[in-house]
């Protein structure tokens, strides 16, 4: 059977292969968690713990969609400036992650999820912008845990005024 169509690769014969192999899935995954939940509590250590140093975020073809045009994100320290001013006392955000599928080659891995994003203006919760978003993102470990490289965010619907939270 073709591993991509497995939750796990390593032999089920092999105790210690699978439970090393779950433990990648689960911080690979909470890679992920740290960002959404990072930035919905504007919390800048557990965000910028989400990613390696030189890490890159990709939200154009996401803001595409509306209109927008930003430019890829490059550094970690970067990425968590610009997004945690662009919300900080301005919008209020939940993110809910889904569907997380990955792939480990030793020290790399790859994960799709889907990420639904609310967004709400804190003076004016009527104006909001409801995102479904499809992430693709490549992760390094480093050391017990794994931290995003580069991440791509596209999108497949939304609802509200994406660009009173994101710009045009």
């Amino acid at each position: 059977m073709n591993a991509d169509l497995r939750a796990l690769s390593a032999p089920s014969a092999d105790l210690t292969a699978v439970v090393a192999e779950l433990r990648d899935r689960a911080e690979i995954t909470d890679a992920l968690y740290r960002f959404a939940l990072g930035q919905d509590t504007k919390d800048r250590d557990l965000f910028a713990s989400a990613f390696t140093p030189d890490a890159e975020l990709d939200f154009r073809p996401a803001a595409a969609r509306w209109g927008g045009a930003p430019p890829v994100m490059v550094g970690r320290d970067t990425i968590v400036d610009a997004i945690l001013a662009m919300f900080t006392g301005r919008v209020h955000t939940t993110h809910q992650v889904t569907n997380p599928r990955i792939t480990i080659d030793g020290d790399t891995a790859t994960m799709t999820a889907l990420v639904e994003a609310q967004h709400l203006l804190d003076a004016d919760p009527a104006v909001h912008a409801l995102l479904k978003n499809p992430y693709e993102l490549e992760l390094r470990r480093d050391g017990d845990r794994w931290l995003i490289d580069r991440m791509r965010i596209d999108n497949t619907w939304y609802t509200g005024d994406p660009t009173a939270i994101f710009g045009g």
